[in-house]
């Protein structure tokens, strides 16, 4: 079988429907969040940037994958923020890791 993916290939792994439920609450919860760092401008730009992946017409889970990594970085950078303590910070990076099979 020349077309096979290797067992360790976990990109078809993602669920694109729960993905864009978490980007949803994030979202959500990112409005509420008044002002901003840095660390909290950069995770709404991971969050939008994610977005428009899952709402393209061409979605490539691997682009999906490195946009869930990239959500993920930008919630533990804004973990010690304390604007972000209104979001799930914790919540949301076990949720992401549990979609990338972490």
């Amino acid at each position: 079988m020349a077309n096979a993916k290797p067992a360790n290939d976990r990109t078809q792994d993602i669920d694109l429907e729960q993905v864009g439920k978490l980007i949803e609450a994030l979202e959500q919860d990112l409005a509420k969040v008044r002002g901003g760092s840095e660390d909290v401008q950069r995770l709404r730009d991971e969050v939008e940037t994610l977005k428009n992946v899952l709402s393209s017409p061409i979605r490539r889970h691997h682009w999906v994958r490195d946009g869930l990594h990239g959500v993920r970085a930008g919630l533990e950078e804004a973990l010690d923020t304390a604007i972000t303590r209104g979001l799930k910070v914790g919540q949301y990076i076990s949720e992401i890791g549990r979609i990338l099979g972490m």
